[in-house]
């Protein structure tokens, strides 16, 4: 990106299986951003209670939150992708807290097709059993929330390219 002297801190937001991981790393490829999987800044704490079927609560998450707060915040231009799913108006709250403006890119998907994926994928330690407390989690994005939904039913490269051109396009 071009033009733009304040770094573009964006996260891509949404439920376990929504694509964040993929998305982010295409919308980073397109907007030539560094992106960062918010998984990998979880503690080893909160791995192992999702690993084991329980989910995280508030207090769990809020140094992760914070953490990921603070990597945007501290974002060179030209600024950085973070995958988180900011589940709550508070986490996304936290976040914007560390890194005023940033703006967020939520996947939404029907919970069949989000169902259908966490099956398919390996290796990810959060397990399709937890489907249920993030969809009950979610809340919606607020009007006043520098954000816009995509649908995650369209193939990744599509949304990313959304994504971009939306990021682009409006103010920060």
């Amino acid at each position: 990106m071009t033009g733009l002297s304040a770094p573009l801190r964006v996260v891509v937001m949404g439920v376990s299986g929504s694509g964040k991981s993929t998305v982010g790393a295409l919308l980073g490829e397109r907007l030539g951003l560094e992106y960062v999987d918010g998984d990998d800044l979880h503690p080893e704490a909160n791995i192992a209670k999702m690993a084991s079927g329980v989910p995280l609560d508030d207090a769990d998450r809020l140094p992760w939150l914070q953490l990921i707060g603070e990597r945007l915040g501290a974002a060179a231009a030209p600024g950085l992708i973070v995958g988180c799913s900011a589940l709550k108006r508070s986490y996304r709250d936290v976040i914007r807290a560390a890194a005023p403006g940033t703006r967020f890119v939520q996947m939404h998907g029907d919970r069949a097709l989000l169902e259908r994926r966490m099956g398919e994928r390996s290796g990810h330690f959060m397990p399709g059993s937890l489907l249920a407390s993030q969809l009950a989690t979610l809340e919606p994005l607020e009007p006043d929330e520098d954000a816009e939904v995509f649908d995650v039913a369209l193939a990744p490269e599509l949304v990313a390219e959304r994504a971009a051109d939306w990021l682009q396009v409006q103010p920060a």
